[in-house]
């Protein structure tokens, strides 16, 4: 959890739900709320419990960071759920982030570093060749701003690693602006979004395409 950020949403704050059918939800998860409850009473509060009072049948798929905004997808039912977390470590999900970060992008490109927990200093995460996991993140510049020297990218998340757009921004000297986690830029929130998620339906197999505005 980033105990850093300081926005939370209020209890009541009704939910964005992107698409209903008999085996999913996408709901549109706001900055600063759980996606699954943590440890403590103080934490029990976040998108799978509020989601769970109207759909009591709702299992998580996937997670997104506190600080992360956008696009999170819920099974309702074990098997769908079993499929879906498949087609996730299979790659078969296709993921899109939105991210405002310092100084400028190149056009295109990799970046392909290990991440390994940092237990010393959970819940960090950090980059070692020797011991991290293979990690693998593609990035494309949308706008670079000169006066504010930011740029505006997508993200493409190759694989899935704990804070891996974040580790992998700050280890080449472009922290996301607003991560308090990673010495990103001050702003009023982590700037990163979940903007798109595509994949195949686990029961149909037809096509389905999500998309979701960034906040900022």
């Amino acid at each position: 959890m980033d105990k850093q950020h300081q926005y939370f949403p209020p209890l009541d704050c009704g939910l964005a739900l992107i698409h209903q059918d008999a085996s999913l939800l996408v709901v549109d998860k706001p900055a600063g709320l759980l996606a699954v409850p943590g440890r403590g009473e103080d934490k029990q509060d976040s998108l799978a419990t509020r989601l769970q009072r109207q759909f009591p049948e709702a299992l998580v798929v996937h997670r997104l960071d506190m600080a992360t905004s956008g696009l999170m997808l819920f099974a309702r039912n074990a098997e769908v759920q079993r499929r879906m977390s498949r087609a996730f470590a299979e790659r078969r999900v296709e993921k899109r982030y939105l991210a405002v970060v310092a100084g400028q992008m190149e056009t295109s490109g990799e970046i392909d570093l290990p991440i390994l927990a940092d237990w010393l200093n959970r819940p960090l995460r950090k980059i070692d060749a020797e011991q991290g996991k293979p990690s693998l993140t593609r990035y494309t510049l949308l706008k670079h701003d000169s006066v504010l020297d930011i740029s505006r990218i997508e993200l493409e998340p190759v694989t899935g690693r704990t804070h891996q757009l974040r580790v992998h921004l700050q280890a080449i000297g472009h922290s996301i602006l607003g991560d308090t986690l990673y010495q990103g830029r001050a702003a009023a929130r982590l700037l990163l979004h979940a903007s798109r998620l595509n994949f195949e339906h686990p029961i149909t197999g037809g096509a389905l395409h999500f998309l979701s505005d960034a906040p900022f």
